[in-house]
């Protein structure tokens, strides 16, 4: 991501933060590169362990150019997927968590690799672009059935 989209990111991303200057701090002088920003103002968070997010991606991308952004945890565990505010009070299913309003995130600086184990997949372009929870849901049902022909019952 170039320097333009970046800035944009960062903005987007620090938009949320109680102290904006504060968030910023942390991600040039935590040596984790990382801050914690608060759900459910303008994305919530659903979390999917990493066997259904990793196809769950791979879906998603084959249907549209850019998914919003997506964070991936140590050794890929977890992916979360950005959505709109107030998915997760209304989402039900198995094995998926969430994180919305009242509950915080940890974000990696959307400019560089960070050192905590939380990483951006797909960065946020700045744009306030979410993946679309339909869309998502469908991408998951279509990796969980895993790909036609596997011989699976």
């Amino acid at each position: 991501m170039a320097g333009a989209g970046v800035k944009a990111a960062i903005e987007w991303l620090v938009s949320v933060a109680p102290d904006p200057d504060a968030c910023r701090w942390e991600w040039e002088r935590n040596p984790r590169g990382v801050a914690l920003l608060p759900a459910g103002r303008r994305w919530d968070v659903l979390i999917l362990p990493g066997e259904l997010g990793r196809p769950t991606l791979g879906v998603l991308t084959r249907l549209i150019d850019r998914p919003g952004p997506v964070l991936s945890d140590f050794g890929d565990a977890r992916m979360g997927f950005f959505v709109a505010p107030g998915t997760v009070a209304g989402w039900i299913g198995t094995g998926v968590r969430g994180a919305g309003r009242g509950t915080w995130i940890v974000v990696p600086h959307p400019g560089r690799a960070s050192n905590g184990g939380v990483r951006w997949l797909i960065p946020p372009d700045g744009s306030g672009t979410l993946t679309d929870a339909t869309l998502l849901e469908l991408a998951m049902h279509e990796a969980a059935a895993g790909p036609a022909g596997s011989g699976r019952d």
